[in-house]
């Protein structure tokens, strides 16, 4: 029995021997290298001046013979990681642009619309908030942002949101979670449709918008926001060096207000206008909702423009400050035009000169001074209202809430200026926004501001975006007429959306 057990701790000390021999000759996975002290603090200064985190970490130190001692590249902790700072901004900022839609625009838009219809406006924002949502989870922030498909529109590598997490994408941001990104992007896609409900509002099929909407992001807004957004789009002319059309759009005076507006003009005039229009008196029924509503939107406005730049930085400062001004200078000029020519300045005019000066700063505030900040003020506060108070009545379309003379001529106009006041990035006063020069690798715009040629960039941007928002909402709306019809029927009309369309009114009178 000894030998036995003697054996068979020989076979087990020889057996555990040749394993531990066999673990000790296998190869072990060399440490990764620990970052230097230089490396963590360029990092931190980069994420303080919201710059790529790895750039400090292109040549690493060498050593007497010239052999990197760190390799080079080497990335740090927070090279992988979104910043607090930033990513706390963008969150507000998403917040603030959903805040815009609901509850802002639909009182802007509710308070002017008569008090049959009121709840129509709600319910119709409220539905495009979902269905763009669900379009934007399932493929549209894909085809917008994902790069590698071509100029025109991008691929479905973000389909469902796939491989969208908290790390940053560094096409679009450094430092801000790339579902953080997807999230206030999305609240662009919200709000845009939406502002299409003005100027046919009253008068056209719950079912219809809905359906309309769903095909125009689709058709056009989806493609419009990569030509112009997306990292290898066709009209990005920051971003992308290789780009067909060096143009500028720093929060979407074409993406969003032009596409809107003009698309809500054609949507108007295929519709018709509403019935008794413009015999009957159709006065807005509530100009407290209506100034409420507008002061929601100037305060959320600051996440729209200020919040594109995608960080809490030097650029976000110059675009919180350029739009404060252009809207304030725009607010005061629209009612002073009407004291000049009617006689007295009315609360509506105080409102629709607040929202033209918003709409016509977005393409621009990123890359103009304070004083070109006043120059769009008072443009914003004339051309608009002129467009509204004369150009209108001169043709007799039923803008309803003056979509068209806002949102259209007043993102045109933005665009164009864009292209005229846009500084150069290189001035010694400390750079409105070195982007124009370093995220270009050509660093196109920057020649282009000096050369004084970017507004020719700019007016092919407006074409584009002219020829696509107009052929789209052409055929989509006669597709959508023969599908489900865009008007409801007169009596429907007549008595109110709200009732026929909600089963709702949004005021009860005692009955007695």
């Amino acid at each position: 029995m000894k030998r036995i057990l003697l054996t068979l701790a020989l076979i087990a000390t020889t057996t555990g021997s040749g394993l531990n021999l066999r673990a000790a000759d296998a190869p072990v996975a060399a440490p990764a290298p620990t970052p230097t002290l230089e490396q963590r603090i360029g990092s931190l200064e980069a994420y303080v001046n919201n710059g790529d985190p790895t750039a400090v970490l292109k040549v690493g130190p060498k050593d007497k013979d010239g052999n990197p001692t760190i390799p080079d590249g080497l990335a740090t902790p927070t090279s992988a990681t979104s910043g607090p700072g930033h990513n706390a901004w963008m969150m507000t900022s998403s917040a603030l642009v959903l805040f815009m839609t609901l509850p802002g625009l639909f009182l802007f838009y509710g308070g002017l619309v008569r008090r049959k219809n009121i709840l129509s406006v709600i319910a119709q924002c409220f539905g495009i908030a979902g269905m763009v949502t669900i379009l934007w989870v399932v493929f549209g922030y894909s085809m917008v942002f994902a790069d590698g498909s071509g100029p025109f529109w991008g691929n479905m590598k973000f389909a469902m949101l796939k491989g969208v997490n908290s790390a940053p994408n560094p096409n679009y941001a450094y430092w801000v979670s790339h579902n953080v990104f997807s999230m206030y992007q999305l609240m662009f896609a919200i709000i845009t449709p939406a502002l299409i409900l003005g100027a046919i509002a009253e008068r056209m099929k719950f079912s219809a918008i809905l359906l309309f909407v769903g095909l125009w992001m689709v058709v056009v807004y989806f493609p419009l926001a990569h030509m112009v957004w997306g990292i290898d789009g066709f009209m990005n002319g920051v971003w992308n060096a290789k780009a067909s059309i060096h143009a500028i759009d720093f929060a979407g005076g074409t993406v969003v207000h032009m596409s809107s507006g003009w698309s809500a003009l054609i949507l108007c005039l295929i519709l018709g206008k509403r019935l008794g229009f413009p015999k009957e008196p159709m006065p807005p029924h509530s100009m407290v909702l209506c100034a409420v509503g507008t002061g929601m939107l100037w305060v959320g406005w600051y996440g729209f423009n200020a919040g594109s730049a995608v960080a809490a930085d030097g650029v976000a400062a110059n675009a919180f400050m350029t739009t404060t001004i252009a809207t304030a200078v725009a607010s005061f000029v629209w009612p002073l035009a009407e004291w000049i020519t009617r006689g007295k300045p009315s609360v509506l005019g105080f409102c629709s000169g607040a929202v033209a000066g918003l709409v016509v700063v977005t393409p621009a505030c990123g890359f103009i001074s304070g004083g070109g900040a006043l120059v769009i003020g008072v443009a914003a506060g004339i051309i608009p209202w002129f467009f509204c108070y004369k150009v209108k009545h001169w043709f007799g379309y039923d803008d309803a809430l003056d979509t068209f003379g806002v949102h259209a001529v007043g993102g045109t106009l933005g665009a164009f200026l864009s292209g005229v006041l846009a500084v150069p990035a290189t001035l010694a006063d400390g750079k409105v926004n070195p982007d124009a020069v370093n995220a270009n690798l050509a660093g196109n715009i920057d020649k282009l501001i000096h050369g004084h040629t970017l507004w020719l960039e700019q007016l092919k941007a407006i074409g584009v975006t002219l020829a696509l928002a107009i052929v789209g909402t052409i055929v989509i709306a006669y597709i959508v007429k023969a599908v489900v019809g865009l008007r409801p029927a007169e009596e429907v009309e007549v008595a109110g959306l709200d009732l026929a369309e909600h089963g709702e009114e949004g005021y009860h009178q005692a009955r007695g």
